[in-house]
């Protein structure tokens, strides 16, 4: 029977769903004529604001382009490549690769985000390269599945923006928290560990479950052979210099200075600017040379186009959800007004959860659907008597939540995997029921 669930899932999206760039095209028109209907303003306004927004996210896609191009050269390095074989080898049936993957993903996830989705598609292809008989798309939905936990882990944005504290704390919690709220009142709290444990206990055995039993679509064994960067030839004093392992060194010890200072100051926290650092100069030290890594870095560029070409449509879109009229309601306001007037003190927690996941659909950022939500959500949280870490941390939950059914964060994994969104949402959508019931009954019965 559930076999045949899943089956049913798997077709429907093949059937249905379309490319990522043709669905972030559809959700910007369905945006714009929504925003025109529900708020009033004209064609040219709700334009004005797409592209107001649309060139808003340059900066944080550039810094997700080096998060997929510095981890797949890490990954790609001779030593991480025989690491992984070594590690996918214990694997000896389709059902036990699964669970690994997922598990692997869970951890990398829960530590850093960027890492989780990396590491785990890196993961999957060693483990589709060991395994007989494993499905791929499945091998890989597992992975990403792994991403759910981000936004209840150590770099989950809105927690540790609220533990930054201050000036730009009040403001977007409309003077609601200023102060900063320690990670102990939101990621190491009772409920929240409650529903990562059910997650990392439930969605290896779920994933598991899902695998076919006929017919699993392997992977195409020419597409899982790792590149191996050729030495370059050494004929001139340039070619010299290029191959240099003394010049690789010496920028991997300043990058460790840097590295050092950061965490010593700073403690064990980890920014997408840092992990990009530990990538990259990571990367640089097992290639040994600048240049057999800048060839490394050359073959994974070649993934980044869906990233490239669809954050700014997605900044669009998050302009026209955030963009206001004249009263200074805006779409993205309406969707969470909606959802507070149907709550009461005991069902915020899920409904503040279950806005987050309607609105992460059309403003796939932790930061961007913070910056939506927060200013509404927590001034009616402190309203109703509620807490406003436990508002903060369901609307952080919801964000992950959908990404389950949003292809925009599966694009960096999916470009290492070689695979489509179609190839795994169906998988994904299955994973979305089963985490929409663990967290809405924790968040309802526990918060």
């Amino acid at each position: 029977m559930f076999n045949k669930i899943t089956g049913f899932s798997v077709n429907l999206v093949q059937r249905y769903l379309p490319s990522a760039f043709v669905f972030s095209a559809l959700l910007t028109l369905f945006v714009l004529a929504a925003g025109i209907i529900s708020t009033e303003q004209s064609l040219s306004a709700m334009v004005q604001h797409w592209s107001t927004g649309f060139w808003t996210l340059l900066g944080f896609a550039m810094q997700m382009g080096l998060i997929f191009v510095t981890g797949h050269a890490l990954a790609s390095a001779p030593i991480i490549n025989r690491l992984l074989d070594r590690l996918a080898g214990l694997a000896h049936t389709p059902g036990q690769a699964v669970i690994m993957v997922t598990l692997v993903a869970l951890a990398g996830c829960w530590l850093n985000w960027g890492f989780g989705l990396v590491i785990g598609a890196v993961f999957a292809r060693a483990l589709a390269r060991k395994v007989e008989g494993v499905d791929y798309p499945l091998l890989v939905a597992s992975a990403y599945s792994g991403f759910l936990i981000w936004h209840g882990g150590l770099s989950g944005s809105v927690p540790l923006s609220m533990a930054s504290g201050g000036e730009s704390l009040a403001r977007i919690t409309n003077g609601v928290l200023s102060d900063p709220i320690a990670v102990s009142q939101t990621l190491f709290t009772t409920y929240n560990l409650t529903i990562i444990a059910l997650l990392v206990i439930g969605l290896p055995l779920l994933n598991r479950a899902m695998h076919p039993r006929q017919n699993p679509k392997v992977a195409d064994p020419a597409k899982l052979i790792e590149s191996r960067t050729e030495r370059p030839k050494r004929d001139t004093p340039a070619q010299r210099l290029d191959d240099s392992r003394l010049l690789g060194l010496a920028l991997v010890a300043m990058a460790a200075v840097y590295l050092f200072n950061h965490f010593s100051s700073k403690g064990f926290v980890l920014g997408l600017d840092i992990v990009i650092a530990i990538f990259l100069f990571a990367g640089l030290l097992l290639h040994g040379t600048p240049e057999r890594y800048m060839r490394t870095v050359d073959e994974s560029v070649r993934g980044i186009s869906g990233i490239v070409l669809l954050f700014p449509f997605y900044a669009g879109i998050m302009g026209m959800m955030m963009g206001a009229n004249s009263e200074g309601v805006s779409l993205g306001r309406q969707i969470t007004e909606t959802f507070i007037s149907w709550s009461t003190a005991d069902t915020f927690p899920l409904l503040a959860f279950l806005s987050a996941g309607l609105v992460n659909v059309f403003v796939p950022s932790g930061g961007g659907q913070w910056a939506v939500q927060a200013p509404i959500m927590l001034p009616a949280a402190q309203a109703l008597g509620v807490s406003p870490t436990v508002t903060a941390m369901a609307i952080a939950w919801g964000d992950a939540w959908t990404n389950m059914i949003q292809p925009f964060w599966a694009l960096p994994l999916l470009g290492i995997v070689g695979l489509g969104a179609r190839d795994i949402m169906g998988y994904c959508l299955i994973m979305l029921v089963y985490s929409g019931l663990v967290i809405s009954s924790v968040l309802y019965f526990m918060a």
